[in-house]
């Protein structure tokens, strides 16, 4: 798997069949566009003359939310300006996050 660094984020690109599946894998635990994401967050030290294996613990599965609750007052549609998709809320709902963020609200 090569790994390339850019200012704020990283890439992983993987170089076989086995590596694309795991990184699909983690990436259907990680990412949720209709709820809320997942976060990868170092664990320990990665010291690869002592132990070649970097860890990371998986935050926000324990349901844990990071985002503002927004509940409608009306019927609407809220999209992501990221992924475009969209959600269709009754009164009363809460505008749920996707890609990193809360939807807006359209209509």
């Amino acid at each position: 798997m090569r790994i390339e660094f850019y200012k704020n984020y990283i890439e992983f690109i993987p170089e076989s069949d086995l590596e694309t599946n795991s990184l699909e894998g983690l990436w259907r635990l990680l990412v949720d566009c209709v709820r809320f994401n997942k976060k990868l967050v170092p664990m320990g030290e990665y010291i690869p003359q002592k132990k070649n294996v970097a860890r990371f613990a998986i935050e926000g599965e324990a349901g844990v939310e990071e985002y503002p609750v927004v509940i409608v007052d009306r019927d609407c549609r809220c999209y992501c300006q990221t992924c475009n998709k969209y959600v269709e809320l009754k009164k009363g709902d809460r505008v749920p996050p996707c890609c990193g963020k809360l939807m807006e609200i359209m209509d």
